[in-house]
This record gives structure tokens, sequence and C-alpha cells, in this order.
């Protein structure tokens, strides 16, 4: 079955998934504090759509979502 306990259990099963996790929590805080710096000075409020896909999908889409979306004119 599923449960969120056990999911939280296996990213902390061992020294390599812990390691593993811990690098994607610490690149999805910074990416979301990246984010959040720029949109306050760029205003490109369209750009606040990477964080949920950050946390909800992970890294890997938010990161290309951002900068697709950054580079689009303010």
């Amino acid at each position: 079955g599923w449960s969120v306990t056990g999911m939280i259990d296996a990213w902390f099963a061992d020294a390599a998934v812990t390691g593993l996790t811990w690098d994607l929590i610490i690149s999805a805080v910074v990416l979301t504090l990246w984010i959040l710096a720029e949109v306050a000075v760029r205003r490109n409020w369209q750009a606040l759509w990477a964080i949920p896909a950050t946390f909800c999908i992970g890294v890997s889409c938010g990161f290309p979502l951002y900068l697709w979306l950054r580079s689009k004119p303010v």
C-alpha cells in the first residue's frame, strides 16, 4: 500500500539515499529562493509557477521551467 511515513522512511533508508535526498532538498530550497529573489526584481509573476513544479514534480522540472519562463520578455 501507499503511505507517507513509508515514503519518508524510504528517503532515509541508507547513506546513499539519504545523501541524494538532502541534495535534492537543498537544491529545491535554493532554486525557490533564487526564483523569489528574481521575481521581486523583475516582476515576472508567471515565473512563480516553477515553485510548485519544483516541489510537486522535482527540481529537474522546476529549473528548466523557470529558465523558460524567465527567457520570455517581461
